[in-house]
């Protein structure tokens, strides 16, 4: 009996590792080719020919990672390494001659001034001081800054968080991957003691460019569905902590000899730090892969009817997050968020590929829920019910997606001299920026869009906070959004009774909503 059987009834496993390339060719081109060696399922696998494209490209990508995946950690290891070379030893002339003397400065991957990739995308540390302690653009770019440190070693987190930020230090950890027998889910956690109430934060580390498990989770269709639930992507599930053969139970035997897995030992770390200061909240965000586990612990946490911890929670901001579920998820979640009257942000910035993945349509059923905060490439948003071209791969939007990664090469050259030197971007960015011609929306994924987008963006009216912002209350605020995004439902709803789907009627209405003048 497979483990999945023994937790729930009904699933979807994609495997690879089992699969040769001549069995995916079949698959492609055949409904009848045998597919019980790499496909695991509870339902006989029916479709047409695209839904059977969507999970060749899945089988596919995961393959090639499969086969890459060891050169792919060496060039990012080696990449890693130079970058620090240079930064340690003043750049490539100091670099060269301190080789040529004897001087050179080694740099230590445990330092607190070793930098990952991510870290030279975007070398700004400090937050920014114009936004006002304890509002909800504090949340946010104190959120999506989480994020990204979320990336670096302990000691650099550390050093960031006591040194610069003032803020106390509560926690590293990687965390056990039963499936992937690795400790391989990052999440950093500190408490910002400057605000009233305290705000702890729990931060969970995304996909790191050169990590090819973590790109496997990001393209696997595999799902579990979990009753009362919904299904729920597997990969994302697993990283969090799910356990073999006995999916969510409540609690695990948790000791010092244990494995230690990140929802159940978070949840553990929020208990003991919430029961000291009663009066704190805490804040949940991520980045990409980190985005998803973000969103998914709060769904573990209304499984498992943590009520108590789920009214002390402030928010869930995520920042480029790819789609966790299916559309029963979707809707048990919003009951949940209503319920508790948690707030959800989920920030997308332009063409970024991650939050228009897994495929959302007929075929497979993988869906955002809730708000979509978009943003264009001039950091001007809108409240959206999906993101445009929610499907990535359009041959329509493949014109417009060319020019804006055009555009996005050239404001990287000029954005330091329109907003201010603190918005130059490193060189290693603009390479990106030119790879992102080849393939747009990568480059928009990486975090110095998401943090731009906090600092020069805007958040919704009704988003906005009351004692900034000249609202009435909170709660008129909270009152007016969630009125929002029923008008919108309606709008959308009626749109779709008319034929319109999307159509001008329905932008044009949504073009009310444009938040650039608005923090």
């Amino acid at each position: 009996m497979s483990s999945e059987k023994q937790f729930c009834e009904n699933y979807f496993v994609l495997k690879p590792d089992n699969a040769s390339f001549y069995d995916l060719a079949s698959f492609l081109f055949s409904s009848k080719s045998e597919t019980s060696k790499f496909i695991e399922g509870s339902e006989e696998l029916k479709g047409d020919f695209w839904r059977r494209w969507y999970i060749f490209n899945s089988l596919l990508a995961q393959k090639l990672l499969l086969k890459v995946g060891k050169p792919m950690v060496q060039i990012g290891n080696v990449l890693e390494l130079w970058l620090n070379l240079l930064s340690s030893n003043g750049g490539l002339l100091r670099l060269i001659t301190n080789f040529l003397t004897g001087k050179l400065v080694r740099p230590n991957r445990s330092s607190a001034k070793f930098t990952s990739v991510l870290a030279n995308l975007d070398q700004r540390v400090e937050l920014d001081k114009s936004i006002s302690y304890g509002t909800r653009k504090y949340n946010a770019s104190l959120s999506i800054m989480a994020s990204k440190l979320s990336y670096e070693n302990e000691a650099f987190v550390k050093t960031i968080i006591k040194d610069h930020w003032n803020m106390e230090f509560l926690g590293f950890n990687n965390f056990w991957n039963n499936y992937q027998e690795d400790a391989a889910t990052q999440a950093i956690m500190f408490q910002d003691t400057r605000v009233d109430p305290k705000l702890i934060v729990v931060a969970f580390r995304g996909t790191e460019p050169f990590d090819p498990e973590a790109w496997r989770t990001d393209v696997d269709l595999s799902w579990y569905e979990f009753e009362g639930v919904g299904k729920a992507h597997s990969g994302f599930m697993k990283a969090l902590g799910l356990q073999k053969n006995k999916g969510w139970p409540k609690e695990i035997e948790q000791g010092i000899n244990q494995k230690k897995y990140a929802y159940y030992e978070i949840r553990q770390r929020l208990r003991e730090l919430l029961q000291k200061n009663e009066n704190a909240k805490f804040i949940l965000t991520g980045h990409s892969l980190g985005a998803a586990l973000a969103i998914l612990f709060l769904t573990v946490l209304a499984k498992h009817e943590e009520e108590w911890l789920m009214h002390k929670l402030e928010g869930v901001y995520t920042f480029g997050q790819p789609r966790v579920g299916d559309k029963q998820l979707g809707g048990y979640m919003e009951k949940k968020l209503k319920q508790y009257d948690v707030r959800y942000f989920r920030f997308v910035y332009c063409n970024d590929i991650v939050p228009r993945v897994p495929y959302d349509d007929e075929t497979l059923f993988f869906t955002h829920f809730g708000p979509c905060l978009y943003y264009n490439s001039f950091y001007k948003g809108k409240i959206l019910k999906d993101e445009p071209n929610k499907n990535y791969f359009s041959a329509t939007w493949a014109i417009f997606k060319f020019m804006n990664a055009v555009w996005e090469l050239i404001r990287s050259f000029v954005i330091p001299y329109t907003r201010g030197q603190e918005y130059k971007e490193s060189w290693l960015m603009k390479m990106v920026r030119i790879f992102g011609l080849v393939f747009p929306g990568l480059a928009e994924h990486s975090p110095p869009d998401y943090v731009n987008v906090t600092r020069l963006g805007s958040l919704p009216l009704g988003l906005r906070d009351s004692k900034v912002d000249g609202e009435e209350d909170e709660e008129s605020g909270r009152r007016w959004c969630v009125g929002s995004m029923v008008r919108m439902m309606d709008e959308r709803s009626w749109a779709s009774k008319m034929g319109e789907k999307d159509d001008e009627s329905g932008q044009r209405w949504l073009d009310l909503l444009d938040l650039g003048t608005l923090w």
